[in-house]
């Protein structure tokens, strides 16, 4: 493929100064990193909601917390069983301080906590779980708002350095400069290549992790009803 003059892509690359090499270099760091956090997360997301399904699943087919707890030790990419987990600790705690304070004192005491420390736990697990998921997402927002940018910002260098290069050889003939503006818009072309996938994949990780973190609060409020039904009423 040849560019303007004859030369051919890999020339005008080549040619280019070094401030639009810099843009270039910094864009093709972007799109490394993007798609590299692009193909994790496809991954981890994917993992997550895989496992979360089946930890579902296991828990309103068994009728057994203690065995529900023992198959979510092998689910460690889902949020929901890793919320299930935190809830379940909590629960087992209050439950035996339950049990010592009927022991001790013929009746529950109020000051345990009961469901709100549940509620706490489970609450603080989602945050965390909520945490993992969205780490490197937000770097895909940045590149796909901040690529153009910097390619733009390369193209306007570009640009102006021909036109003085052009000035500094006494001509007006713009074939003297076509070379210089192509290897200058090369820049924005690529900071739009670098930006469409991040910008594209951003969205669909965001989406994924909102039905994930609305799966984690509908459990958490199911979890809540049993536990204040069953355990702690």
């Amino acid at each position: 493929m040849n560019g303007a003059g004859g030369l051919s892509m890999l020339d005008l690359l080549l040619d280019t100064g070094p401030v639009v090499k810099a843009v270039l270099l910094t864009l093709a760091g972007f799109s490394i990193a993007s798609w590299g956090i692009i193909l994790y997360k496809l991954v981890h997301i994917s993992r997550a909601r895989r496992e979360s399904e089946r930890f579902i699943t296991i828990f309103w087919e068994s009728k057994n917390l203690a065995a529900i707890h023992t198959a979510s030790v092998g689910l460690k990419q889902s949020p929901v069983a890793q919320v299930f987990r935190a809830g379940y600790q909590e629960l087992l705690q209050l439950t035996r301080a339950k049990r010592q304070a009927v022991g001790a004192e013929g009746g529950f005491s109020t000051d345990l906590g009961g469901v709100e420390n549940v509620t706490r736990a489970m609450k603080r697990q989602s945050n965390v779980e909520l945490g993992k998921l969205e780490k490197g997402v937000t770097f895909l927002a940045t590149t796909a708002s901040t690529s153009p940018f910097v390619g733009l910002f390369g193209t306007v260098w570009g640009v102006m350095t021909a036109f003085m290069g052009l000035s500094a050889a006494h001509t007006s003939n713009i074939q003297a400069v076509a070379p210089g503006i192509a290897e200058a818009l090369i820049t924005t072309a690529f900071g739009i290549v670098v930006a469409v996938p991040a910008q594209v994949y951003y969205n669909h990780f965001a989406t994924r992790v909102r039905e994930l973190a609305t799966e984690m609060e509908n459990f958490t409020s199911e979890f809540l009803n049993i536990a204040e039904r069953h355990f702690l009423s």
